[in-house]
This record gives structure tokens, C-alpha cells and sequence, in this order.
């Protein structure tokens, strides 16, 4: 498909200074000189499982955010659901919003557009008000549970990156006898929803300009961890995903849920990336390299 690939991963060693314990903040500083910025890159920064208030180093996890998308220039952010802890918001009014993502993610670079999917945390009052948000904040856009948005590389509408956003709760059937959750799934329609994906794949499998398929959703297709490695959500999405993946050929698939950070490639060549804290993609015609860091 491409001349060459590169894969980068450079850890939180590698991109992390820290203040000395004597400093006032203890804020985690992003040296300036450790980034890779391609030119005529398009950047992204990935976020996951984010949403507790402030709390559990969300805070210092946003400044980090900051600085890095200042220095790259991220074009955009994408969130990969479990939103706001831990049953999602009563509506897109709820004051979650604002202490869990308006006062949170301050930085001049972070005033960018969101792409979130939801996360099972998110289903447990009101998920479509996460969707109603969308009209409420500028910078918020879930204009469904599942959606697509194109995205040109250096400005060239011949070399684009298509981000397909899933919403992976409805494919979990335990999640149809879960208490808290099983009340909002039932409303939605899977069978729908993975007719509209199939309809996406092959739409971006025909165009031209698209060169990079990313499906992005909340749960794994697979795992490192032993805890969710064979879980029955995890197989549930294997089952659901795997082969559609294989046949349009998917060049990644990002994730959260497990509450770690992974780079996985399966024998499908499938690159599957489960996020817990922050990465950053920069995509160019031949290259897609992640930089990250826990």
C-alpha cells in the first residue's frame, strides 16, 4: 500500500523532565528538543478513560497535553470514551462538564475540536446527552454514537486520513444484563450500526485520497493484560470486529477501556492501540508514527 512504514514509540523516559520535589507545582515537563514533529505531519493527540474531576493525575496529565500539542501543533484530539466518571452526565448540562473537561483541559493548544466516542462509564445515566453536548460546546463533537470525519494531510484533499468512530457498548451482550448499563444499550440498534460500518470501510477502501483507515471505539479486540485478555467483553468485540478489520484493511484500531497503554499488532497487521493516557499520532503519505507516553 505504502512505500514504507515507521513505527515510533518513545516512552515517558524519553519525552518526560520532571521538577525536582522541591518545586511548588511537581508539574511534569515535555522537553522541547525530544519531539519528533514531521514536516507536513498531520498530529493528533489520543485520550482515554479520562473524566474523574481533577482527580486520579488527570490534572497533570492535562498540562502535559498542553504542552505537547503547543509544541507540535496538534490539529486535533480524540477521546476514546469513558468520558466523565463514573455513570457519564445527566445531560449536556450537567456540571460534570465543566469539572471534568472545561476547567480541566485549559491550555490555548487544547481549544481544539474533540472526537469522542462513548465508553460503558458513559452509558450509565444519559449517553446522548455526551451527543447533545455537541451544541452546547465548541470544541465538543459527537454528532452521533458513531460517525466518520475526514481529515487532510498538509492541506492535500488527495492524501487524506479517514477516523471512523464506533460506539462498541451496544456489541457487548453482557452489557444487556448489566444493571447499569442494560436500561440505555437496549435502546440501541448493533445490527444498524455494524451494517453502517461495513458501509463506511468499503467507502474508504474506494476512494483514493484516503490512504489511512482508523476505526476508533472504547473497548479492545485484543489485550497484554491478563485481566481482560479472554474477557467476555473482549471477545465479544473480537468476534464483532476482527474480520471486518482484516477484510477492508484497517491500518489501526484505537481503543481505552483497559486502563493501560499498548501497541499491539496482530497477524492481521492491524495495529491496535489501547490508550489510557495520552499519544500522539503524526501521519504523512508514507509514515504513521506514534509518539507516546504513560
Amino acid at each position: 500500500k505504502f512505500t514504507w512504514i515507521v513505527f515510533l514509540l518513545l516512552f515517558s523516559f524519553f519525552l518526560i523532565k520532571r521538577h525536582s520535589q522541591s518545586s511548588p507545582t511537581n508539574k511534569m515537563l515535555v522537553t522541547t528538543d525530544s519531539l519528533i514533529k514531521p514536516q507536513g505531519a498531520l498530529n493528533f493527540l489520543v485520550v482515554g478513560d479520562w473524566g474523574r474531576e481533577g482527580k486520579d493525575h488527570q490534572k497533570p496529565v492535562a498540562y502535559q497535553m498542553g504542552e505537547v500539542a503547543a509544541q507540535l501543533n496538534a490539529d486535533f484530539i480524540v477521546t476514546t470514551g469513558d468520558n466523565i466518571y463514573y455513570n457519564g452526565v445527566a445531560d449536556e448540562y450537567d456540571p460534570l462538564w465543566k469539572a471534568s473537561f472545561e476547567d480541566i483541559y485549559t491550555a490555548p493548544s487544547l481549544q481544539k475540536n474533540w472526537y469522542a466516542v462513548l465508553g460503558n462509564h458513559d452509558y450509565g445515566k444519559n449517553p446522548q446527552g455526551q451527543v447533545a453536548y455537541t451544541k452546547v460546546s465548541p470544541r465538543w463533537k459527537m454528532p452521533a454514537r458513531y460517525y466518520t470525519q475526514t481529515f487532510n494531510i498538509n492541506g492535500n484533499a488527495k492524501q487524506q486520513v479517514r477516523l471512523i468512530f464506533i460506539d462498541t457498548n451496544p456489541l457487548v451482550p453482557g452489557y444487556y444484563k448489566h444493571p447499569t448499563l442494560k436500561h440505555t444499550v437496549s435502546t440501541q440498534d448493533s445490527t444498524a450500526q455494524k451494517a453502517w460500518l461495513v458501509q463506511q470501510l468499503e467507502l474508504a477502501q474506494k476512494t483514493p485520497s484516503v490512504k489511512w483507515t482508523f476505526v476508533v471505539g472504547h473497548h479492545p479486540l485484543f489485550t497484554a493484560t491478563e485481566l481482560r485478555r479472554e474477557s467476555d467483553d473482549t471477545r465479544a468485540i473480537r468476534g464483532s470486529l476482527r474480520k471486518l478489520f482484516k477484510k477492508y484493511q484497517v491500518d489501526a484500531y484505537i481503543c481505552g477501556h483497559d486502563h493501560d497503554l499498548q501497541h499491539l499488532v496482530n497477524t492481521e497487521k492491524i495495529h491496535l492501540d489501547c490508550i489510557l493516557t495520552v499519544v500522539f499520532f503524526l501521519l504523512n503519505k508514507t509514515t504513521f508514527a506514534i509518539v507516546a507516553h504513560q
